[in-house]
């Protein structure tokens, strides 16, 4: 597979391709992917939740997701490696954004990033960003960096009003210089109709079929987690906690009767 970039993923929209999105956080999980061929590799700040237990994405700072950006970034032949810019990262200027998205791209091995919002502070840190040689991918919908303001998880987009300015926040960020935004829990009716005005393609997590891509997050898919309970958008593929959960009890039943290590394990 040749290297993906940001102007693959818009000419994948003008193909008719469906573009497959992941997150990775680690160097193992972003080579498996790499291998499966997943053209882009999101290391979100849900790694906040999933990875180190938070209640939201919040506290994750920019120097966490650099650690785990350059962890994927190294495994990385094929997928574009696009990089969440946690809360607080791009909101207070655009010369901040640019400072942050710059140590993403610098220190991390970004070749992307993503930032949420449509509203005025996010459109001028995009501009900045893309012209600084940054591609940006935009968020909008659900943002979880918003949940305080947005008074939960909830779907967004709903009635004609909010609908309509959900496109002319889609047209904003596309007119700044993205090249694809992502439409978190979005009526698919919506989804579709921002699909069909945009040149750049749309990503869609619990947003509907009609979007040019889907997203979702890899510990989801997976199972690695039996405890947690999953939005109604996530399809399981795998029960991975199930499977752990024997591995380790079988080491230890091994350890504590003797059994490992065994001569063939042994020098």
């Amino acid at each position: 597979m040749e290297k993906v970039t940001a102007p693959t993923l818009i000419k994948m929209k003008q193909e008719g391709r469906k573009i497959t999105v992941l997150t990775a956080y680690s160097y193992s999980m972003a080579r498996l992917l790499d291998e499966a061929q997943i053209p882009v590799l999101l290391v979100g700040d849900s790694c906040g939740m999933v990875e180190a237990g938070s209640d939201s994405t919040l506290p994750v700072t920019v120097d966490e997701i650099i650690y785990h950006t350059r962890s994927v970034a190294r495994a990385c032949k094929s997928a574009l490696v696009v990089a969440d810019m946690p809360f607080m990262s791009y909101e207070v200027s655009a010369e901040e954004a640019v400072k942050n998205a710059g140590r993403l791209v610098k220190e991390g091995g970004a070749e992307a990033v993503k930032l949420e919002g449509g509203s005025k502070k996010s459109i001028e840190a995009i501009e900045a960003i893309v012209e600084a040689g940054i591609p940006v991918m935009g968020h909008l919908g659900l943002t979880p960096q918003s949940v305080l303001k947005l008074g939960g998880y909830k779907v967004q987009g709903r009635g004609d009003d909010a609908g309509t300015a959900m496109v002319e926040e889609a047209r904003a960020v596309e007119a700044a210089g993205s090249f694809s935004v992502v439409l978190e829990c979005v009526p698919e009716a919506l989804a579709k109709r921002i699909t069909e005005e945009l040149t750049i393609p749309t990503i869609g997590i619990g947003a509907g079929i009609s979007c040019d891509g889907q997203v979702l997050v890899i510990n989801d898919i997976l199972g690695l987690d039996a405890t947690v309970r999953l939005p109604k958008f996530v399809k399981k593929y795998a029960e991975l906690s199930e499977v752990i959960l024997k591995a380790a009890s079988d080491f230890k039943e091994d350890v504590e009767s003797g059994i490992f290590p065994a001569k063939e394990h042994s020098y």
